[in-house]
């Protein structure tokens, strides 16, 4: 896998400068028949600034070569900062087919990079986590897992556990000779240690997963209580239609804000009432599926009409869930007496940052502490939610079985801790990693 490859790595489209990247043998080679400058002796690292041949005509850029194993693939690998623009990118990108490279797949800088022992495989999930992220704790949390800490934690719990396997091992193969037996005492109480950090990483799963990947907020009442209007206000746009006539809203519009660092995707569902409209109970029918799904169920009153039996019945169908009571329209009717959580008119915007706050502190967001070890994957929580199952039997089998026997499980919860770090990961998940990146990363 050591052939040159060549992609653009910044985004397409008119800009101040673009960057090909090149990896692989044969990278400066093809650097040296492409880039002209006074003096270029192509020493590592070193930014040159010189000409371009695209063949058909030339850029005026720089070049800088990064050589194998101190680059991020651990290959030889080169750079061309040209100017930006896609006639000029895609002509030099087209020069280093013509010179021998070939174009590269999608993260597959990234994925030499894993191969050859550069970036963990949790890693490269913390980058593509950084460049896809659209909030600030999605490029913290990606950051976090790019910068190997979880993965150095992994690492060391194999560590341990191959440590007691090799110690079990020892009292197996060599019974009669003078050396250190493995106490089911000392293995047990080095494997529950390991059992309880894990079931302590396994515990910050859906807290953290929640502020990374957002939540979900359904929007909830009956006809013309100010939902759509609601929802305009937070996003700061004409997303959902907004008129006098009831039942405008016939299916779930969608939309996402950011309240502290913190992406609340937000469902303005259908007003909730009986009807013999077709299209519209299809889009009551999925309003209570999204609002029995959500983090948070926002029930909007409407402060003009006041609480009606209609009211009342949605009340009945969230009560069990986690909700806030909002009564809109108080610009019209201020002195209605509803018990609410907070009033607010989506109309002038009164209350409206006081309201996101609340929604913040109701969706029962944790603060996620990046001083701490933390998950937020879905893939690392079941591999270690495996290797804490293992683990558990394990230390239950003590005693009762042969410690030869009870290295099957520990072997397992190894295998499990290795889906994450890499080391025991199929080709079909790294394949599935790797598809999610970009095409020049």
């Amino acid at each position: 896998m050591n052939d040159c490859i060549s992609a653009i790595s910044t985004a397409k489209g008119a800009a101040g400068v673009a960057i090909i990247r090149l990896s692989g043998e044969g990278s400066l080679e093809i650097a040296k028949k492409m880039f002209k400058s006074k003096n270029v002796d192509f020493e590592p690292y070193k930014l040159y600034v010189g000409k371009i041949d695209c063949e058909n005509f030339s850029d005026f850029g720089m070049c800088v070569y990064f050589k194998a194993p101190k680059s991020y693939t651990g290959e030889d690998m080169v750079e061309f900062h040209c100017h930006g623009g896609v006639a000029i990118s895609n002509a030099v990108l087209k020069q280093t087919f013509r010179l021998g490279a070939r174009p590269a797949t999608n993260g597959e800088f990234t994925k030499r990079a894993f191969l050859n022992g550069k970036l963990s495989l949790s890693s490269c999930e913390g980058l593509i986590d950084m460049i896809n992220g659209e909030t600030e704790m999605e490029a913290k949390c990606g950051f976090y897992l790019y910068r190997e800490r979880l993965f150095n934690n992994i690492n060391q719990k194999q560590a341990e556990l191959t440590n007691i396997l090799a110690q079990i091992d020892v009292d197996i193969d060599y019974p009669e000779d003078d050396v250190p037996t493995a106490d089911e005492t000392v293995v047990k109480n080095r494997l529950l240690n390991v059992y309880n950090d894990i079931e302590k990483l396994i515990s910050t799963y859906f807290g953290a997963s929640k502020a990374k990947k957002g939540v979900k907020i359904a929007l909830c009442g009956k006809p013309n209580a100010g939902k759509s209007s609601i929802l305009n206000t937070l996003l700061r746009c004409d997303k959902a239609i907004v008129t006098d006539i009831e039942g405008t809203t016939r299916d779930i519009v969608e939309g996402s804000i950011e309240i502290n660092g913190v992406s609340f995707n937000l469902f303005d569902t259908a007003g909730i009432r009986e009807s013999l409209d077709k299209v519209e109970k299809i889009g009551i029918e999925r309003s209570l599926k999204a609002i029995e799904t959500a983090d948070l169920v926002v029930f909007v009153v409407d402060a003009e009409k006041g609480f009606d039996k209609y009211d009342r019945e949605i009340l009945n169908k969230i009560t069990s869930l986690n909700y806030i009571t909002v009564l809109n329209k108080s610009d019209v009717c201020d002195d209605v007496r509803i018990d609410c959580d907070i009033k607010i008119s989506a109309k002038t915007g009164e209350n409206i940052e006081e309201f996101k706050q609340l929604i913040f502190n109701k969706s029962k967001v944790e603060k996620v502490n990046f001083d701490a070890d933390f998950v937020t994957e879905e893939r690392h929580f079941y591999a270690l939610k495996d290797a804490s199952n293992s683990l558990k039997s394990a230390i239950e089998n003590i005693g009762v079985l042969p410690l030869d026997i009870v290295t099957v499980d520990i072997k397992d919860a190894w295998h499990y801790l290795g889906l994450i770090s890499g080391q025991t990961s199929d080709q079909a998940v790294i394949d599935e990693i790797f598809a999610k990146f970009c095409v020049g990363k």
